[in-house]
């Protein structure tokens, strides 16, 4: 990466604190004002980032100088934004001779805030009003974040640095790895790279159909990063911010259910010692982005649960349900009955604002002037339109996200008749069988794979029961209905990988916190049992639903990760509410602590293990970031592959081969051709495939290339050389050249 690339890498970091500044909150009852106003810049970066790929990629210009003037104007005006915002928010001179009236029944002395003073605001804890102002200038921030660090106690400076540690740790395993997720060898780098290499965003022939099929959302973010530093050295820190996002909303959730500072940072702690998010963190998969769009989404609902929602906090949900819908079509699982529970809220709130206003009134007085008054003053306006508001809100949420997702959608829907794609995408991965028998058992093997332990006989045990019950009601736990591919259950997930790994603490924390929130709220917080029970519905909601629709695979826990991220708030609940009460017995106080904090020492275990010695990118031992090179850390999955890339694309490098055909399997990996044949000046290669599962996007003629490189299988590379063609084969790589002219 050239130093140029360097400084243009921080453009998108420096819009998105400049936009945290702009939109910060006015509100004086805002919950955490600063991680709200983080949540608006990133769903409004967000979007920015997908529509320019969309209307650069429209007009063929997906390059270098069309993104670099595209960031430089979102900074410009990022800028601006923010400096009119601390402009408005300079206070007044006060009138030199106009005292300030107090409050009818407020003390003379020691009286509380008032909270109509847009000087006020309320803590970012959730707690009591602290009189500061609405933005806070850098020194004030850094002045509050010292006074936290002073009155914190033992335990929560603990949980503080624990999770600073690990965030930190990552940023450094994710700058010095290079990309090397399976998948991302497979279809979502190769589908940068073609996007680069033709300009645009239209489909291409492949034998890999997921890399025109899957949603592109999280490959849009990295096109941004690929063509501003003209490699892939920073890629994986997209995954790393998104996951610093999802910490910093699942604790914004937490105090708008109540919790207090100890509970936030309970939240965060579970969340960020949790094995999948820690691997993750570092990656080039998808999950976290889309788990952070889900929390977005959640955050701006639950603000929407006790206030009218205003037309940004509309937009806001538009756009969080736009980016989770390009990201990945799973997390709508959950999206969906968030905005069910949206819906509900603000159809309440209509009700109950006609129901206070049409009451009676006045009860003091009957006749005269003085009752007049007293029935002007109770007697409002009755809510114009609140059915129809939110009605027309729920539509407006809905057109925005369509303007996000809408032209991906479009091309797959004229490529293959569906929004959803061929059939092979439509029936691989979603379950094609519904009856309550076959959803259980789907059910069963999901939660068994994701509380996995590294127990053996437990987890034998486990699965013998699952299939044993199976039989009993008559579905075969191996029926491809509910099965992905040709996977058989069960399939260990203990161990660190960041496709599999399991996450029982969390996990168990989470479904614990779910189920008092639902049926004991009071045990959490007294005064938020209608919020603790409508936010737990929507958790077990979607992992019901989840566990309805999409098939048992050995990789499925990293798909329900979305599901994870939101339920741990009530986690991080219910342990402060363990914490805190009271016992008359101290020594079931006693125990009931000792148990907490051996629960949260061994997540924080599990995450410093997962980070230390995880795969395929980890700290210590064989393979370690420190000690691998470049080259054979990309291929920590399939060390014997190395070489064999090396091997051909020097042959076909030697024989000054300009269009190179490609044929593979649709999980083979393509993306080291990319890397292997980039022109010496490094633009992209010409490469095309001789294959294609698109019906109306044919293969390039084998005899219109220069050369052909093969993955996977000899035989059907076999098939595609041209008689009297050299193929040589090594392994899982081969390539083939004319005869010598």
């Amino acid at each position: 990466m050239s130093a140029a690339g360097s400084l243009l890498a921080v453009v998108p970091a420096a819009s998105v604190l400049l936009l945290t500044v702009a939109l910060r909150s006015r509100a004086v009852d805002a919950v955490a004002p600063l991680r709200l106003a983080v949540v608006r810049s990133a769903l409004l970066t967000g979007v920015y980032a997908v529509l320019v790929v969309e209307l650069l990629g429209a007009m063929h210009a997906l390059n270098r100088p069309a993104f670099v003037t595209a960031w430089l104007l979102f900074l410009v005006a990022a800028a601006t934004a923010a400096g009119l915002r601390r402009r408005s928010n300079r206070p007044a001179p006060p009138p030199a001779a106009t005292p300030r009236p107090v409050p009818v029944g407020a003390a003379v002395s020691g009286a509380s805030p008032d909270l109509s003073d847009p000087t006020v605001e309320p803590s970012a804890t959730g707690s009591d009003p602290a009189p500061t102002r609405t933005t806070r200038a850098p020194s004030g921030l850094l002045s509050v974040a010292v006074d936290a660090w002073r009155t914190a106690g033992r335990g929560e400076r603990l949980l503080v640095g624990t999770i600073a540690g690990l965030v930190l740790v990552e940023l450094l395993v994710a700058l010095l790895a290079e990309p090397n997720n399976f998948d991302s060898q497979t279809y979502h780098l190769p589908k940068v790279e073609h996007w680069v290499a033709q300009g645009d965003l239209d489909f291409w022939p492949t034998a890999i159909h997921r890399q025109v099929t899957i949603p592109p959302g999280a490959e849009y973010l990295l096109l941004h990063l690929r063509l501003l530093t003209g490699g892939d050295q920073l890629h994986n820190l997209v995954q790393w911010a998104a996951g610093v996002l999802c910490l910093l909303v699942a604790a914004r959730i937490t105090a708008q259910l109540g919790g207090g500072r100890r509970a936030q940072l309970l939240t965060a702690f579970v969340l960020a010692t949790t094995p999948m998010v820690v691997l993750q963190a570092t990656s080039t998969q998808t999950d976290l982005v889309c788990a952070a769009w889900v929390t977005c989404a959640a955050t701006v609902v639950l603000d929407g649960l006790r206030r009218r929602t205003g037309w940004g906090t509309l937009l806001g949900l538009g756009a969080a349900t736009g980016l989770t819908a390009v990201t990945k079509t799973s997390g709508l699982i959950a999206v969906g009955p968030l905005l069910v529970l949206w819906g509900l809220a603000q159809l309440r709130l209509t009700v109950a604002a006609g129901a206070a206003t049409t009451g009676p009134a006045a009860g003091a007085a009957t006749t005269g002037p003085a009752a007049s008054a007293a029935a002007g003053a109770v007697r409002r306006p009755r809510p114009v339109g609140g059915v129809a508001r939110t009605v027309g809100g729920s539509v407006l949420i809905l057109l925005v996200a369509a303007v996000v997702v809408g032209p991906f959608l479009a091309r797959v829907t004229a490529e293959f008749g569906h929004p959803l794609g061929p059939p092979r995408l439509r029936e691989s991965i979603p379950m094609e069988r519904h009856d309550p028998q076959s959803i259980l058992v789907n059910a069963l093997r999901i939660g068994h794979t994701a509380f996995d332990t590294p127990l053996a006989p437990l987890r034998r045990a486990g699965a013998e029961v699952i299939i044993g019950g199976a039989g009993v009601i008559g579905v075969d736990p191996q029926d491809r209905a509910i099965t992905f591919g040709r996977e058989i259950f069960p399939e260990p997930a203990w161990y660190p990988d960041e496709d599999r790994v399991a996450f029982p603490l969390t996990g168990a924390l989470a479904l614990i916190g779910a189920v008092v929130a639902l049926a004991r709220p009071r045990r959490i917080d007294p005064e938020q049992t209608g919020p603790l029970r409508a936010y737990a519905v929507v958790v077990l909601a979607a992992v019901l639903l989840h566990t309805s629709m999409i098939k048992w695979q050995p990789w499925g826990n990293r798909l329900i990760l979305y599901a994870v991220v939101l339920a741990v708030p009530l986690a991080g609940l219910w342990v402060d509410a363990l914490l805190r009460r009271r016992r008359a017995n101290s020594a079931r106080r006693s125990v009931a602590t000792a148990v907490a904090v051996t629960v949260l020492a061994t997540s924080a275990l599990a995450g410093v293990l997962a980070l230390s010695y995880g795969f395929p990118r980890r700290l210590v031992g064989s393979g370690s970031v420190f000690t691998t090179s470049d080259w054979d850390t990309r291929f920590l999955r399939r060390p014997q592959w190395a070489d064999e890339f090396r091997w051909a694309a020097a042959a076909v490098r030697d024989s000054d081969a300009r269009r190179i055909g490609l044929v593979q399997q649709n999980d083979n990996w393509e993306y080291p051709w990319w890397l292997l044949l980039r022109q010496p000046d490094g633009s992209s290669p010409d490469l095309v495939a001789l294959q294609s599962v698109l019906p109306e996007r044919p293969p390039a003629d084998p005899s219109s290339v220069d050369a052909i490189v093969c993955t996977g299988s000899r035989p059907a590379c076999t098939k595609l050389v041209p008689a009297g063609w050299r193929l040589e084969f090594r392994g899982y790589v081969g390539y083939a050249l004319p005869p010598a002219r």
